[in-house]
């Protein structure tokens, strides 16, 4: 068939024959570009890693965010310290251990915020109780005063043991007394510590007349100092958390941590994750792709010229990001993984084409100016319509999207320029060698086998198509898109486990929506709505912070004052008088006190905290007597108990007799620590939503966040950010992908001049995606907003591909396209691009790994399409190169 644009072709052919005879000079200029290109990029080009303008101003649910941001800064760019102790007095003390050292590094974290550490909320924490749960911290604390004056006297274990004594005889004798959370918890205490897992006896669990969990919670938030000029903007902050940590008391083996986690913890993990992975699958992308490159090429030198074009046209395209958008964002960096694994295809073509000519034994020269003809043409197109689907991006509203399409979008123009100017003027100094045709047909048996199945088998290969696409059509509707960002995040990361950990407890739920008021009486009929909602659990506001009943709450508190009284703590001894023969006489005579209890008793509402109680001290006196040859291991032993059983009842009294001067108090008298975090400077009230369900599922995510748009429709948050991200994201690839597909069509029309091969080469691209959506769905693989990404992949490849196949179909004489080095440069370049975006796969980092996983899928299903269907397409139309449309 005859050429139908010689001399647009002879122009290419042109081009490469005048880089090829020029070499020297054209290598010099470029490398003298390269070097003025690196100093540029280090001089201009800067990493942005803020993911909080991703999205444009302009959309309504980021209005809606800046507003609130405005009034509550205090809440964004926060790290979210959780605190977890054995008891409640341990993680206090430990909260405010950890409070002080912060207080002391301003200049690292300018605003600090540990409410419940707050003396306000020390004084005043009984007025939030209700009456039935200060009712009975009255009578619990009527039944241990006498306990806590006598240890007070003397805080020991034998003068603890004594007390229980008279206990059990008190009740023995018919005296009214509650102390079995007295017994239970002393028993759990003793069985603790001779288990090898000590924990404390929480008095302040006990005087409340609390059960004692396992695990007490508190929070600091902090505002840390951010540098977003560096990759990792907190990492100075959060490392100095970490390096505190252990001096402060925090180690898994005393049960007090410290986990480290919120909006900066989480954005530090992702960034980290997603570098090491990068660094990992990197290397191994790189490692395959030169495997890839020689076992296609044959040759180390070429496969270097290979490797110097595409780093050349790398750093040129990193220049232009740094003149055109002058940083580079956590999506915008991408491109050099999207250049690469695009960009290596034209070399291969080029490359290919070249050896097939260069086996008709033309001078080198011709042969570099008759590839330069035969593929300059279909290379540009391809740059021209891969581009088109990067540049699609620049008007959506997703601005980390846009700058990337911008930076590879011209990326692809680029690697054009590059294969056409730099790869000819290589060959002069790394020549793709002759290859025998003996040895050229072993390389191409795998590939002439596949298409000599699609020659042979046309009619089973289309029916198997439609069968296909019939199907997938079904299937792919069924595409979701996961909107939790956790889920792209390192599932094994610190900060990702303690958030899903609170995510789990709605009534700590890190994520809730906020919605902000203009008034009190707009504040509470929002709050009435809400409160309705099945969905919501919990509404809270500054309303919150007055509780009612105050008068007859600061009764009780007072009756609770005289029954207390005023308690002063002696020093505690270990000198003769507490001598270890008097704890274990102490002990022995306690068990005989309970056995005759219990045989009196029997039937006593105490009896099974008793018996706990016994089976306990009889286990620590057996362990006494089992190391009675060693007076140290007892002391020891002792000494460890005494600590468990009475060391932290100071504590909780001087905080009990803090708490006992409570005052009634109003929302105008509410501190400004407490008030201006629902109360703005600006006169805004601020309302916190928070779900009933666990919203770390996307379905009670939607429901959650719609339910309560319906009565406030300007609510934020974090799950309205998430679904209404995810959303813009979904919109914005849709139209981009829209334009794209009209963009790479007109292209295709303008330059093909012919509708039947335009539908041709966009045949196997449209399959691909069908295809490649079913299989999604059968995978459960979602979309999320990383493997997004791989859409203008997937278009750029296809289109590539498919173009290849059918431009040789149309442009060559012979009728060998089956059998030819465009069906194994494609089958190669394809390959390089799957073994490249494949390793993403292996990254920590779940949506880089969810990325490598779609475009493993869309890749092999892409070359399926390209190498199988796209044949029996053109055999079907029954076209051959003497046709000319």
């Amino acid at each position: 068939m005859e050429n139908p644009n010689p001399s647009d072709q002879r122009i290419f052919g042109r081009w490469a024959g005048t880089t090829y005879r020029y070499a020297i000079w054209v290598i010099l200029a470029l490398l003298l570009l390269t070097a003025c290109s690196i100093k540029y990029i280090a001089d201009n080009l800067e990493v942005d890693t803020d993911t909080t303008d991703m999205l444009s101003e302009d959309i309504p649910f980021r209005a809606n965010h800046i507003r609130y941001r405005q009034s509550f800064s205090q809440y964004e760019d926060t790290l979210l310290l959780v605190i977890n102790a054995p008891t409640q007095e341990q993680v206090h003390s430990a909260a405010k251990r950890l409070n002080t050292y912060l207080q002391e590094k301003r200049e690292q974290f300018p605003e600090i915020y540990y409410l419940s550490g707050e003396l306000f909320f020390q004084q005043n924490g009984l007025l939030f109780k209700n009456i039935d749960e200060l009712s009975r911290i009255t009578d619990q604390l009527a039944s241990a005063q006498p306990l806590v004056a006598r240890i007070a006297e003397d805080p020991s274990l034998t003068t603890f043991f004594a007390i229980l004594t008279e206990a059990i005889e008190a009740l023995r004798t018919g005296q009214t007394l509650e102390l079995g959370s007295v017994f239970d918890q002393v028993s759990n205490t003793i069985h603790a510590r001779l288990a090898g897992k000590p924990h404390a006896l929480s008095w302040q669990a006990l005087l409340s007349g609390e059960i004692q969990k396992g695990n007490y919670q508190e929070f600091i938030v902090v505002k840390p100092k951010l540098d977003y000029s560096q990759i990792f903007a907190a990492k100075e902050s959060i490392e100095l958390i970490r390096n505190a940590a252990p001096g402060l008391g925090f180690s898994l083996e005393s049960g007090i941590t410290l986990r480290i986690t919120g909006e900066v913890a989480l954005a530090h993990d992702e960034i980290d994750s997603a570098m090491h992975g990068a660094q990992e699958s990197g290397l191994l992308a790189l490692v395959l792709v030169a495997i890839v490159l020689y076992l296609a090429l044959r040759s180390v030198g070429t496969s270097i010229a290979v490797v110097i074009s595409l780093i050349v046209g790398l750093i040129l395209t990193a220049a232009f990001a740094a003149l055109a958008v002058g940083h580079l964002n956590l999506i915008s960096i991408a491109f050099a993984v999207l250049y690469i694994g695009l960009g290596v295809d034209y070399a291969i073509h080029f490359l290919f084409r070249l050896e097939e000519l260069k086996n008709t034994r033309n001078p080198d020269v011709k042969a570099i100016s008759d590839t330069g003809n035969d593929v300059g043409q279909a290379l540009l197109i391809c740059a021209i319509t891969t581009a088109i689907g990067f540049y699609a991006f620049i008007p959506t509203t997703y601005r980390g999207i846009a700058e990337l399409g911008i930076i590879s979008g011209t990326g692809m123009l680029i690697s054009f320029t590059v294969t056409m100017t730099l790869l000819p003027a290589l060959q002069k100094f790394f020549p793709i060698p002759t290859t025998k045709q003996t040895s050229l047909t072993n390389t191409l048996k795998p590939i002439n086998r596949i298409l000599d199945f699609a020659g042979r088998s046309q009619k089973l290969i289309l029916t198997s198509t439609a069968i296909a696409i019939i199907a997938a059509v079904i299937i792919t509707p069924q595409i979701r898109f996961d909107y939790n960002l956790l889920n792209m995040n390192n599932p094994r990361a610190e900060s990702v486990i303690t958030f899903q950990e609170l995510l789990s407890h709605s009534e700590d739920s890190p994520w809730h929506i906020e919605i902000l008021a203009d008034n009190l009486v707009e504040l509470e009929q929002l709050k009435k709505r809400l409160k309705a909602l099945p969905e919501v659990k919990t509404v809270v506001s500054i309303t919150d912070l007055v509780p009612e009943d105050q008068e007859t709450k600061n009764q009780l508190i007072a009756e609770m004052s005289m029954t207390l009284g005023p308690i002063s703590f002696a020093t505690p001894s270990h000198n003769s008088s507490h001598s270890q023969k008097q704890s274990i006489a102490a002990l022995e005579k306690l068990i005989a006190k309970i056995n005759v209890f219990l045989q009196e008793r029997h039937d006593h509402p105490a009896n099974a905290s008793i018996h706990a109680l016994l089976e306990s001290l009889s286990k620590l006196k057996t362990q006494l007597l089992l190391d009675n040859h060693s007076n140290h291991k007892n002391d020891q032993l002792l000494q460890s108990l005494e600590s468990d059983l009475l060391s932290l009842l100071p504590e909780s009294i001087q905080r009990l007799q803090l708490a006992l001067g409570a005052k009634p108090f109003t929302q105008e008298t509410l501190p400004e620590a407490f008030s201006s975090h629902w109360h703005s400077h600006d006169d805004l009230y601020r309302i916190s939503v928070y779900p009933l369900e666990n919203i770390d599922d996307n379905d009670a995510l939607r429901r959650f966040v719609r339910a309560v748009q319906q009565v406030a429709p300007t609510a934020t948050g974090v799950p309205v950010i998430s679904l209404e991200a995810g959303e813009a994201v979904v919109d914005a690839f849709i139209h981009a992908f829209a334009l794209a597909l009209i963009g790479v069509i007109v292209t295709l029309l303008l330059m093909l001049r012919s509708i039947k091969y335009t539908l041709l080469a966009l045949a196997p691209l449209l399959l691909a995606t069908l295809f490649t959506g079913a299989c999604m769905v059968l995978f459960d693989l979602p979309f999320n907003f990383a493997n997004i990404i791989a859409l203008p992949l997937l278009l750029g490849t296809g289109i590539d591909s498919s173009l290849h196949i059918v431009h040789r179909r149309r442009s060559q004489s012979d009728n060998n396209l089956l059998h030819s080095n465009t069906a194994r440069a494609v089958f190669y370049s394809a390959l390089t691009t799957l073994v490249g975006f494949g390793s993403l796969f292996f990254s920590s980092h779940q949506g880089t790994a969810s990325m490598g996983l779609l475009l493993t899928i869309g890749l092999s299903i892409t070359l399926v399409c390209v190498l199988v269907i796209l044949p029996a397409l053109l055999q079907w139309n029954d076209i051959d190169k003497s046709t000319n449309t």
